[in-house]
């Protein structure tokens, strides 16, 4: 009776957050559309534009701001220097040997002109991209505030991203690939991931003594392409998690700083990847919750 009870109570959520909350799956599938249509259009020659946050990965919540990535496409990272190198571009390498994991610097290998000059600072006989030159490119008339990796407008409701690309996988993160055994995420997901490689964003380590040079790295295309093979039901639970954050966890003065929905977001992956994909039905969405 009691395992009755919660199915249905599981289902009867079910259906309220498609209905008032997060969407059904064709609403779902048609803000994602829409996000890849416009950062297709606003894309040039010289950025990629890529909707990243809630809106991103097709979730219209209230109360959620958009979140943009901008990322170089003048400029590009590789983990070595036994690469071809395209005359036109500027190329930075990986150095991790004295950085926190999850970050780098970058030091400049190729450029074919001085330029980028202006965005580094020389150390030795090398220079290293500074994250804070590189963040300073933006019209800070019309976004004068920096929050954390992102620039943001007066009101608080766009945030920019600066970001530089590696299109290969780094090896860091080569154990990602084989890690999981499950049926989640499909080899064909993770082949996509791969192939698009890794970003870095403008923001070093807080209180490090070589903060302005670090970048962290980023697998935000990554995690918005988990988050697109993800059944419906798996979406409402981040969703839910997301609710329970802002709306009771915040709330107290001790929890208050602790989490985030990235750490929420972070949670719900690997559980994706220990249990059955069986299991996520919308009968079970209070359990799985719970």
């Amino acid at each position: 009776m009691a395992e009755t009870a919660t199915q249905n109570a599981s289902i009867a959520l079910y259906h309220y957050l498609c209905q008032y909350i997060v969407g059904s799956e064709e609403n779902v599938k048609t803000i994602r559309m829409m996000s890849t249509a416009r950062d297709n259009l606003q894309s040039n020659k010289t950025w990629t534009v890529i909707t990243s946050g809630s809106l991103g990965e097709g979730l219209m919540m209230r109360g959620s701001d958009l979140d943009v990535m901008l990322v170089s496409k003048l400029i590009e990272v590789c983990e070595g220097t036994n690469v071809y190198f395209n005359a036109n571009k500027t190329y930075f390498t990986l150095e991790m040997e004295d950085t926190q994991p999850g970050f780098t610097k970058l030091r400049l290998v190729h450029s074919n002109g001085r330029k980028i000059l202006k965005y580094c600072d020389e150390i030795g006989s090398n220079f290293y991209c500074s994250n804070l030159s590189f963040k300073q490119v933006f019209p800070f008339d019309m976004f004068s505030t920096l929050h954390g990796t992102c620039i943001s407008d007066r009101d608080g409701l766009l945030d920019f991203a600066y970001c530089l690309h590696s299109k290969l996988w780094i090896t860091p993160a080569k154990q990602w690939v084989t890690r999981s055994n499950n049926s989640w995420p499909r080899y064909d997901v993770k082949q996509a991931i791969v192939k698009h490689g890794v970003l870095f964003v403008a923001v070093g380590v807080k209180g490090s003594s070589q903060e302005e040079l670090e970048w962290r790295i980023s697998f935000s295309v990554g995690e918005k392409l988990l988050m697109y093979s993800f059944t419906h039901t798996q979406l409402l639970c981040y969703a839910l998690l997301k609710i329970l954050l802002k709306f009771v966890i915040v709330l107290d003065k001790d929890c208050k700083e602790l989490l985030c929905s990235y750490f929420m977001k972070t949670i719900l992956f690997w559980i994706c990847e220990e249990l059955p994909s069986s299991i996520w039905k919308p009968e079970n969405l209070m359990y799985l919750v719970i």
